[in-house]
């Protein structure tokens, strides 16, 4: 039997002290992906970037050869938001955060599909979709860098819960560089079971007719503080919440997620940090 090649497992990396710092943390803590919020995520104004800052950045991570590099957008970003004010500073910020994501040289856009609050999902959708489009509108991406429609926990009236709606959203916009990023605590809060054999069997067949495998492009490995179905977004350390470690061992084991990047969005805390969390994975993933 052939030996399995090592999946590649980073974290989220804090950008204090500037952006090359997260990169040099990345490295310190064995990372061979990494993913970073590329400004503050808590706020609607963006500083912008000054051209020494991007020379650094990308000189950091040409010597530190990590790869994928992701860029999470920002929370406040509602793509699905019914309020018109609301919509158009979404909008706006998302397309600082594409420019942001092609001139620092990221892989990936990670971005949630939004919360139309009290509209169906149906329109949440479609003005999803509007949202991408009207942020993009103009930018060439150049075929370096894809945006990444995050799969949902579904708290409150959040879209993108289930695989179906994930799906709809990125088959809109096929002709625009567009994939998943798959969110495993988001998974099991959302109702799929990947913490047993059967229940990962049926995810996978979920996945398979919905937007494929060939679209995942990356996966956020978190446990989960909450319950199966819960629709609450709660991440744990790996292998200490609801999902499990035997469960993790057998997905990181599995030809289809491994040959995709994990990133870790795990808790840190006084008994473990991030360290921890990529060496349980790694162990996990043989």
């Amino acid at each position: 039997m052939s030996k399995m090649t090592a999946p590649k497992i980073g974290v989220h990396t804090s950008i204090a002290g500037g952006l090359a710092c997260a990169i040099e943390s990345a490295v310190a803590k064995g990372c061979d992906a990494f993913q970073i919020f590329a400004r503050n995520p808590r706020g609607w104004l963006e500083r912008p970037l000054t051209q020494d800052e991007v020379n650094k950045f990308r000189m950091a991570r040409e010597r530190a050869g990590l790869l994928p590099m992701a860029i999470h957008a920002v929370y406040l970003i509602n793509l699905a938001a019914q309020d018109p004010i609301i919509q158009a500073k979404s909008r706006e910020a998302f397309r600082q955060e594409i420019v942001r994501a092609v001139t620092l040289g990221a892989d990936y856009l990670v971005v949630h599909p939004g919360n139309p609050r009290t509209a169906p999902a149906d329109v949440g959708i479609v003005t999803a979709v509007e949202s991408v489009r009207e942020a993009a509108r103009g930018l060439k991406l150049n075929g370096e860098m894809t945006i990444l429609i995050e799969n949902t926990a579904g708290q409150g009236s959040a879209i993108g819960c289930n695989f179906e709606q994930v799906a709809d959203i990125v088959a809109a916009l096929d002709d625009l560089p567009v994939g998943v990023c798959l969110d495993t605590a988001h998974t099991y809060a959302a109702g799929y079971d990947i913490s047993t054999e059967a229940g990962l069997r049926a995810t996978v067949r979920a996945i398979n007719r919905s937007f494929g495998f060939d679209r995942i492009k990356l996966i956020h490995c978190n446990d989960s503080k909450a319950g199966l179905g819960s629709r609450v977004d709660r991440h744990q350390h790996i292998g200490l919440g609801q999902i499990g470690a035997d469960a993790f061992r057998r997905l990181t084991r599995d030809s289809k997620f491994r040959r995709i990047p994990f990133i870790l969005e795990t808790p840190v805390d006084g008994k473990r940090n991030d360290e921890w969390n990529i060496k349980q994975l790694r162990e996990l993933s043989g």
